[in-house]
């Protein structure tokens, strides 16, 4: 079962890697999800307990 926390930490390591402008759309897209995901990452386990393993949801 893939944890919350592994992702997360991943996550964080693409928002540093991309160095923190405000400017730069990639930084703004992962700095959010990153801080969204953070303060409801029960709500995120539960979604990956919920598409199991393969990773892959239908999108609804």
């Amino acid at each position: 079962m893939m944890k919350a926390e592994t992702l997360l930490s991943k996550l964080n390591e693409l928002r540093k890697d991309a160095e923190g402008d405000p400017e730069d759309m990639e930084w703004v897209a992962l700095h959010h999800t990153f801080c969204f995901i953070s303060y409801r990452i029960a709500d995120f386990q539960a979604y990956l307990n919920e598409v199991g393993d393969s990773g892959q949801d239908d999108g609804g």
